[in-house]
């Protein structure tokens, strides 16, 4: 296969979708998509929800195409075999492992951890199968104090992170996030870096806004500044329009530029 881009990796809610959008996910992004999937590369949903849903936004959002991996809660990775998408075992439970032992570490300090968000903020702290720690924030404001006291803690657990998306966030795995995850379905597909594009507009996205695991960057209008930045620096492509209509116009430049060059910064229109 000779395409420049021989495996995509987008975030969802933001960046492939917009709930407000008609079609949430624009057609000439599914044509794009459609095509790249025919002529023989792979697509992942690279996102923060759970499986359940994803697969809910999907179905909402009457696709045209399904994508070949799903990536959810940031770690976990699933294949399309048939009709259903299943777990990837080694890595899932390697995966889970991980998480299991790190969490028992960080389990007695959660009172604290609560305590010192509750008597500052008035945000919603809850456990799930994913975290002992998850947080609502009432605003980004409130969102980013609360990150910088996480970070300051997670210093004194190896290997804890903070993953945060606007006013969500939660403890997880430094070695588990959406560009590790692209890393190892990159390997198991044997694609190279070098031609797999990764898109996404938000601090969940930043591990594989990274062309340690994805030479092709890009990030549509609406993205935070913080990943406008990171891209650019990276001589990324930054679109003047929002969602998915500025991952295909992304896609559109990388496949318009054959083999991707590492020189030059590009701003998209």
């Amino acid at each position: 296969m000779s395409l420049p881009i021989k495996l995509i990796s987008t975030d969802f809610d933001g960046t492939l979708h917009a709930d407000f959008e008609t079609p949430p996910v624009p057609h000439d992004l599914q044509e794009l998509i459609g095509d790249l999937q025919r002529q023989g590369a792979k697509w992942a949903i690279n996102t923060g929800r759970d499986l359940t849903g994803v697969m809910e936004g999907i179905a909402r959002a009457r696709l045209t195409i399904r994508p070949d991996y799903l990536v959810v809660v940031e770690r976990e990775i699933y294949i399309h075999e048939g009709s259903q998408y299943v777990g990837s075992e080694i890595w899932n439970r390697e995966c889970a492992d991980a998480h299991k032992e790190l969490f028992a570490r960080v389990l007695p300090d959660m009172p604290q951890i609560v305590d010192w968000v509750n008597q500052r903020f008035a945000a919603t702290i809850y456990e799930d199968p994913y975290s002992p720690f998850c947080l609502i924030a009432q605003n980004n404001g409130d969102a980013d104090a609360i990150q910088a006291y996480l970070e300051t803690y997670c210093t004194q657990v190896p290997n804890l992170a903070v993953v945060r998306n606007d006013i969500y966030a939660r403890f997880s795995h430094v070695a588990y996030n959406k560009g590790t995850a692209l890393a190892e379905i990159g390997r198991q597909l044997g694609i190279s870096k070098e031609h797999t594009l990764a898109a996404g507009d938000h601090l969940n996205d930043l591990p594989m806004l990274n062309v340690n695991f994805a030479r092709c960057l890009v990030a549509p209008d609406n993205a935070v500044p913080l990943v406008k930045e990171q891209v650019k620096r990276q001589n990324g492509y930054i679109s003047h329009q929002p969602w998915g209509h500025g991952v295909a116009r992304g896609l559109e430049f990388y496949l318009e530029q054959g083999l991707v060059s590492s020189e030059g910064q590009t701003n998209g229109t």
